[in-house]
């Protein structure tokens, strides 16, 4: 994704980047916070591992992300109108009327609900990088939030500057 991103912007993303792409361990470790400590809904990995499918175990618990294009969060359509939530506990992430089509290949949204939490990061981490989003509720990884809202001109995603990029 960050390579995509990458070619995307011209080669403008700092070699930081495809250091956290060859190395992921050291992109996780800078990371500390537990998926699992603080979270108001708690399951063992055995209960998660039962309660969620392999792709949704992969990517909400060990942040993993998916192929390119193939989310099924990118059948949207006009008619589908609503609200997206978090499918390890069902808490309300974002509405359809704040999806994009960055063209990425990933599910795109100019902003978030309540139920999303943003990792801490410092600005520079963050603007090369990206910050990992979480489901503010059980812990679980939705994705990256880059600042780059301002390439998708007649979106809202560039009025205010964000990107979240959802696996």
């Amino acid at each position: 994704r960050r390579r995509y991103l990458q070619w995307q912007t011209g080669g403008c993303i700092a070699t930081a980047t495809t250091t956290a792409l060859s190395n992921p361990s050291a992109a996780q470790a800078a990371n500390l916070k537990s998926r699992t400590e603080g979270y108001a809904v708690q399951h063992t990995e055995r209960e998660w591992a039962y309660i969620l499918s392999g792709a949704q175990y992969n990517i909400l618990r060990k942040g993993g992300t998916e192929r390119q294009k193939s989310s099924i969060l990118n059948t949207y359509t006009t008619e589908n109108v609503g609200s997206y939530v978090c499918a390890g506990c069902n808490t309300p992430l974002f509405t359809s009327a704040d999806k994009f089509s960055s063209g990425t290949g990933w599910p795109s949204f100019s902003t978030a609900l309540q139920g999303v939490e943003e990792e801490e990061l410092d600005s520079i981490r963050a603007t090369l990088d990206g910050k990992e989003v979480r489901c503010a509720t059980c812990g679980g990884h939705l994705g990256d939030l880059f600042n780059d809202g301002w390439i998708y001109r007649g979106t809202s995603a560039a009025k205010m500057g964000k990107r979240y990029c959802i696996d």
